[in-house]
């Protein structure tokens, strides 16, 4: 709530909250802000300050007034170059409501009907820039405490002994990644029946990177990728900058709509295709192997690629369905990292791919790192072959076992409905009002949710949210979200 002090007028307070969620990204380009009355009520001001508050972002250049319409966030980007939404990105809405085969739109004719574009990046930044010191139900990351281990220490200790560090420190490491993590990788994905050799494994900067290398291996701006939707914000984001024209493809708890895939082959003839197989983000669903099958089916009568993203699989039971172990790596490529799991900030990642595409994604990986760095590489090596990273996998297993049953017995105590069975990290819960305002009067108090739109190809509001079970397992959190929830209904 906004409280008058001298150094700071109520308008300035409320001009100033506005400006800060605006340039933090928290408030997406395109966004509507509330109508004056609504924000009036929503802060306890009268409607004349709301209305200075506006026109002082106005005056800013934050926001655009539209006639009967209300005030929108600009794009701030837009005075330095073209926003990637004004490149030919994803498919038009008849695609998105179920007619794949209807043709990809000119730009100029698709901007004219598309929304404000998925803005992942408040998600980003909410791993930087905290909203409060309070539990953040939309991010995606476990708690600092979870992470907090004494091996990890010892591990760099024991890599960097002697003249080791100054070793790494004067050279390079292997343009492929760290010989002896590759090996201890191959070892690793033998467990969940995906038969790599160590020459078929490139390390990375983290699983985003490695998607992004391969990405810009086998695609070029205006290709066909279909995505499962809903799906990760950043993919959509990432593979929007990049140029890429977005198929959207439903998710379902089976896997994705076959249906919806054969015809975006026929029509569009994708390049590849983005799947999370094992704890899909943010449904928690996992793929069956019926629905594998045949995804592997359409792969080879079609010609494309699939990319599958493994982020979660140190949560997941070794046996669950995956398409690069039925496939062989042969048209798929396996991606996978630690940052979940254990050291986000060592930003170690891999991929796995077919022997014919390996030289191709090294050369990617080199134009744009060189190397990825060997002293973590080493040390990550040793954490896994002294079971140390097995261990730790199995407490986190245990501890969000029990952090998801609270979460869930506060979520339905509270009013709210899980549109998939919860399972990993994350639920998909429906709340019953549109969460892109709800999210808003969050941060007012010190949360950042993730509404449903952010997992779309094109926003569009939603009564669903993504909810991170590690950081809602607390009565506090549910206690404001329903009290803000009951005042929107």
């Amino acid at each position: 709530m906004l409280m008058k002090t001298a150094a700071q007028s109520l308008t300035e307070q409320l001009s100033a909250r506005f400006a800060e969620r605006i340039r933090s990204r928290l408030l997406a380009p395109g966004a509507r802000l509330p109508s004056v009355r609504q924000c009036a009520q929503q802060q306890g001001v009268s409607v004349s300050t709301v209305v200075a508050a506006y026109d002082q972002l106005l005056a800013q250049g934050l926001v655009e007034a539209r006639k009967n319409r209300g005030f929108f966030v600009r794009d701030l980007s837009s005075a330095f170059a073209a926003p990637a939404s004004a490149r030919l990105t994803a498919g038009p809405p008849t695609a998105l409501s179920g007619d794949p085969a209807s043709p990809v739109w000119s730009t100029s004719a698709w901007m004219a009907t598309r929304q404000a574009p998925v803005d992942a990046s408040a998600l980003i930044r909410g791993m930087f820039h905290r909203v409060s010191n309070k539990p953040q139900p939309g991010m995606g990351v476990f708690p600092p405490e979870w992470l907090d281990t004494s091996f990890m220490p010892a591990a760099v200790r024991k890599v960097t002994s002697g003249s080791a560090l100054r070793d790494f420190s004067l050279s390079y490491g292997e343009p492929m990644g760290d010989s002896g993590l590759r090996r201890a990788l191959s070892q690793k994905l033998s467990v969940l029946n995906v038969h790599a050799a160590p020459e078929q494994i490139i390390t990375s900067v983290g699983a985003t990177h490695a998607l992004d290398i391969v990405s810009r291996t086998l695609l070029r701006a205006g290709d066909c990728v279909m995505v499962e939707e809903p799906g990760w914000a950043v993919e959509f984001a990432r593979l929007d900058a990049l140029g890429m024209r977005i198929l959207p493809v439903p998710r379902s708890a089976s896997g994705p709509d076959l249906n919806v895939m054969a015809r975006y082959c026929e029509t569009h003839a994708p390049k590849l295709f983005v799947s999370v197989s094992v704890f899909h983000n943010p449904t928690g669903y996992c793929l069956s192997p019926g629905s594998a099958h045949r995804v592997l089916q359409l792969a080879n009568q079609h010609n494309f690629h699939i990319v599958e993203d493994d982020t979660y699989s140190h949560l997941a039971p070794d046996h669950a369905t995956r398409l690069c172990a039925l496939d062989g790596l042969q048209r798929t490529i396996y991606v996978s990292g630690f940052a979940k799991i254990l050291a986000p900030g060592w930003r170690v990642g891999f991929m796995a791919a077919p022997t014919d595409l390996v030289q191709r994604l090294l050369d990617t990986k080199l134009l744009g790192t060189l190397t990825t760095p060997a002293l973590l590489e080493k040390a990550l090596a040793w954490c896994i072959d002294q079971g140390q990273l097995r261990r730790h996998a199995e407490r986190i297993r245990t501890r969000l076992d029990a952090a998801r049953a609270r979460s869930v017995k506060l979520a339905l105590a509270h009013g709210c409905s899980f549109a998939a069975e919860p399972a990993g990290l994350f639920g998909w819960v429906d709340t019953g009002v549109d969460t892109d305002a709800l999210a808003q009067r969050m941060l007012d108090e010190g949360y950042l949710i993730a509404p449903g739109a952010l997992f779309h190809a094109v926003r569009t509001p939603t009564t669903l949210m993504r909810i991170n079970f590690a950081t809602t397992q607390e009565a506090a959190f549910w206690k404001v979200f329903a009290r803000l929830r009951d005042a929107m209904l």
